[in-house]
């Protein structure tokens, strides 16, 4: 199942069943789990973990060497996880030092032209649209869904099930469980039919409203909001998750 018009590096571990297209490469230093498929032109370059089930297109380059001044050579990873979907032309970064690494989930599908930088950590089952582009050290929770062309600043987090509208740029990170809109990127409501569709009830919905109502519509300082929301709304994982990102945030959130 690979093409003698391929290059394998003989020290690749390449698991069962895995596809490789002609005209792809395949460096040392490289582990493929099973079932995965490479499609012709794209590289996987040394530094690659990859589990199972993935699906990596044309002219795709993983575990490119970081673009980082503070990079000094050495090997370094890029580490995915299960079931993605890697389309054409997209580079992924692998880690500056050989403590870090830059990691890919599970379930993610990274449209045409994504570009993942060095010691980002994308989750698992975000959705990123063409051309966007994820600077160095930041994190994707889960469930994140970008529009084309979104533009990531260096360390910025991204909040489970948030969704961030085409053509976004952002400094400061983006809460969970919202819309992210506008030039520059404002607070534009809550996912709520995301939210709903995916599960989530009625009354959790309706917690989540009103804890960023008090955030971004009252005129309390942002941590006597996180006080309030805590002494006036019915506290659950969820309500708990967006105090503890805000409280951990150290670029600060997007504005209301």
């Amino acid at each position: 199942m690979i093409s003698p018009l391929a290059y394998v590096d003989s020290s690749a571990k390449l698991g069962n069943n895995v596809i490789v297209h002609p005209f792809a490469y395949i460096d040392k230093n490289v582990e493929i789990g099973d079932n995965c498929e490479i499609m012709p032109y794209a590289s996987v370059l040394s530094g690659t973990r990859m589990g199972s089930h993935n699906r990596v297109f044309q002219h795709a380059v993983l575990a490119a060497e970081p673009q980082d001044f503070k990079y000094k050579g050495g090997d370094t990873l890029l580490v995915i996880g299960d079931n993605n979907v890697i389309r054409e032309n997209v580079v992924i970064n692998r880690a500056t030092t050989a403590e870090g690494k830059t990691e890919i989930g599970d379930g993610n599908f990274l449209h045409e032209g994504v570009h993942i930088s060095h010691d980002t950590k994308i989750s698992n089952n975000c959705v990123l649209g063409y051309g966007s582009k994820v600077s160095g050290n930041c994190l994707l929770e889960d469930c994140v869904v970008f529009g084309g062309n979104i533009l990531v600043s260096q360390g910025c987090r991204v909040g489970a099930w948030s969704m961030i509208q085409t053509g976004c740029r952002f400094r400061r990170d983006v809460p969970p469980f919202i819309i992210a809109a506008k030039e520059p990127t404002t607070y534009y409501g809550v996912n709520a039919y995301i939210l709903e569709h995916e599960g989530f009830g009625e009354k959790i919905i309706k917690h989540i409203g009103h804890a960023y109502r008090i955030i971004y519509q009252g005129n309390a300082s942002l941590f006597d909001a996180l006080l309030m929301i805590r002494n006036q709304v019915p506290m659950s994982d969820e309500i708990e998750h967006i105090i503890k990102f805000i409280e951990n945030s150290k670029l600060g959130i997007i504005q209301g």
